[in-house]
């Protein structure tokens, strides 16, 4: 069972359809009528519009000819590029495309069955975390008998006109698709989740192994459903759409069709002096202007192969505007990479993807106020919602991205299309469980950019931890609504910190309400005991208090530990000590290396502090080898920390 279904403007397709067949009429769509206000917000297209039907504008109209892929599409006199460039990206999988044009072939012209022909389509769209189906009717907007926007250079055929049409009734009119990306027109058509890696930074050219970790992601992705395309940058708009010397153009958006990693028999082997060949295929939206450098047709490369080695290495091109290039190629010629990875089905039950809806509110209350501004905001910031996610292991990369609200529809009242948005993350406690007060011991793990887009997000390699992220509004005190998605190949466990303290309760108040909150962050253990010369030490801590404790990763193999471990407890009292243990990872049984104990009262001093390690019984008991680093902060406010 697929996920819920919005009904946009509750306009039902089937029974809208059977009602046109039923009195023999061509459907006319109240809600988006052909007028000027469906095509702009506030101004008049130069040039008399006239509203047609596909059957009045060719012979033989088709929602779609032969294969989706095939054809090559034009922007139009008013179209949008990146509109073009995404249309070219869904029709690269299958999976996508048909979702959101379903039941394709029931929504086909049949001159078998013209009495069957209502002139109303459907289209289904990712809108706001929602699938949205969106009804239109088919008059499309001509000016001398052509369209104003995209078209196929196959005249008959209208899918990506009608699936224009509909995505700007979505938005408002035809005039909201100004301005947006072509991540976001992509994102809206798939639910995919969006990355953009920037290729020169990354710097893939020089660094190898970055190269092959980058080509590993692209063809997962890729063999998952996802879609990618990659343009080079131009330094001005005059350089835009300039042919570098291999043939691209500059400021032209590429879609990936194939990724292969291929393996050379014998006698290709000695032909390319390499065992294996990190291959790319990219397509031209437009049909034109192909790379003329290595494997393309015209290479010496591409000719030194037959039409069978071609065949039997999948190095074969289907469409028109098609070629091959290696990753070396791909990595140096193109500037801009964005990645959107297929994120709508678990893999074997597994939850790559944890979203939630959330809303930044004003309120005079400060610890009740959700709007408090970004990182600037000192005084404010920690007001705004916090989430907390949890990475089981140690250098898995997780993508957080944070979408607005689109505010376009509002665009006639004067409102902006978009705030500035951006979020903060924070490595914190492993038992953490309340917001977030002031930032004392927390690392500041990454930050996104703080811009006026739809959506901005953040990429990061993670250790093993607690991380809290906080969606914030450039400035404080407004208030919008936001949608979180986080994407890893583990499970993260998102959710929200909405209390600032524990409960009140008939459980606390029986054995004792907390009076007291302490943090400690145990940075190192350091010259650690060792039996014997060769002996092999694991350490690991143990962070007690009462009954709940905390354990950090094992460090292998040192006597040196760099932990950066932190907890947090509320404790009824300061007679409940804090204790830290070291222990050492054994195969059969851990071996105790020593403790710490302390009273962490709330006016002992929060700087950094070094002790040594010492046997189980208490702060008095023996020393031994070894001592740690730590710092720890205590308040008998439970909402400073």
């Amino acid at each position: 069972m697929g996920p819920p279904l919005k009904l946009f403007k509750n306009q039902k397709y089937q029974e809208l359809k059977q009602e046109c067949i039923k009195d023999s009429r061509l459907f006319c769509d109240p809600t988006f009528l052909p007028e000027n206000d469906s095509l702009f917000y506030n101004r008049l297209l130069p040039g008399k519009v006239v509203w047609k039907r596909p059957q009045d504008i060719c012979d033989d109209p088709h929602l779609i000819v032969g294969n989706i892929s095939n054809h090559q599409l034009t922007q139009g006199r008013l179209g949008h590029k990146p509109m073009v460039s995404a249309f070219s990206c869904l029709a690269v999988q299958e999976s996508h495309w048909t979702k959101t044009i379903p039941n394709h072939k029931e929504q086909e012209w049949d001159p078998q069955k013209t009495d069957k022909y209502a002139g109303i389509f459907r289209f289904r769209f990712w809108h706001f975390g929602e699938w949205t189906e969106v009804v239109i009717d088919d008059l499309l907007p001509t000016i001398n008998g052509d369209l104003v926007f995209s078209f196929s250079t196959s005249m008959n055929e209208f899918w990506n006109a009608l699936l224009e049409k509909a995505y700007a009734k979505l938005l408002g009119c035809y005039e909201a698709l100004d301005g947006l990306t072509i991540t976001d027109i992509i994102v809206d058509f798939t639910g995919t989740l969006a990355e953009t890696v920037d290729m020169q930074k990354g710097r893939y050219t020089e660094l190898v192994e970055e190269k092959y970790k980058l080509f590993g992601e692209l063809y997962k992705t890729f063999t998952k459903g996802g879609l990618i395309c990659c343009s080079i940058e131009s330094p001005n708009q005059e350089e835009q759409e300039v042919e570098t010397d291999w043939g691209l153009l500059k400021g032209h958006t590429y879609t990936m069709t194939d990724i292969r990693k291929i393996r050379l028999g014998e006698r290709l082997v000695e032909v390319f002096s390499a065992e294996k060949l990190y291959m790319v295929r990219l397509r031209n939206p437009l049909g034109r202007q192909e790379w003329s450098g290595p494997w393309s047709e015209i290479s010496e490369e591409w000719q030194q192969l037959t039409a069978a080695d071609r065949k039997n290495l999948g190095l074969v091109m289907s469409d028109d505007g098609e070629f091959w290039m290696s990753l070396e190629d791909f990595c140096r010629n193109f500037h801009k990479l964005n990645v959107c990875r297929n994120v709508n089905n678990p893999i074997f039950g597994r939850k790559e993807l944890e979203s939630v809806l959330g809303c930044w509110t004003v309120d005079d209350d400060p610890l009740m106020n959700r709007s408090g501004g970004c990182y600037n905001n000192r005084d404010t910031f920690l007001q705004n919602p916090q989430y907390i996610f949890t990475v089981p292991e140690d250098g898995h990369k997780v993508i957080m991205s944070l979408q607005q609200k689109d505010l376009r529809t509002y665009r006639r009242m004067g409102r902006p299309d978009n705030y500035i948005i951006g979020f903060e993350l924070f490595k914190v406690e492993m038992n953490r469980k309340f917001r977030l007060h002031h930032l004392y011991i927390q690392e500041r793990a990454g930050t996104s950019t703080y811009i006026d887009t739809r959506t901005v997000f953040l990429s990061k390699y993670l250790k093993k931890g607690n991380y809290v992220l906080v969606p914030t509004m450039f400035q404080h005190g407004r208030t919008s609504e936001f949608l979180l998605r986080i994407f890893s190949e583990v499970p993260v466990q998102l959710r929200e910190l909405t209390l600032d303290m524990p409960k009140m309760s008939c459980w606390n108040l029986a054995r004792g309400y907390p009076k007291v909150v302490t943090q400690i962050t145990v940075h190192s253990a350091e010259d650690l005991e060792k039996k014997y010369a060769n002996e092999t030490v694991n350490p690991y801590l143990v962070i007690k208090c009462g009954k709940e404790e905390v354990r950090s990763p094992v460090q292998k193999n040192t006597v040196h530990a760099i932990f950066d471990t932190q907890a947090i407890f509320y404790r009824r009292t300061t007679d409940i000590p804090i204790i830290v243990q070291v222990w050492n990872s054994r195969k059969f049984c851990d071996q105790f290396l020593g403790q710490v104990t302390l009273d962490a009262d709330p006016s002992d001093c929060r700087d950094l502090k070094s002790l040594y390690l010492r046997k189980k019984g208490g702060p008095t008991a023996k020393v031994k080898q070894g001592h740690i680093s730590f710092k720890v902060i205590s308040s008998d406010d439970l909402t400073e920390l």
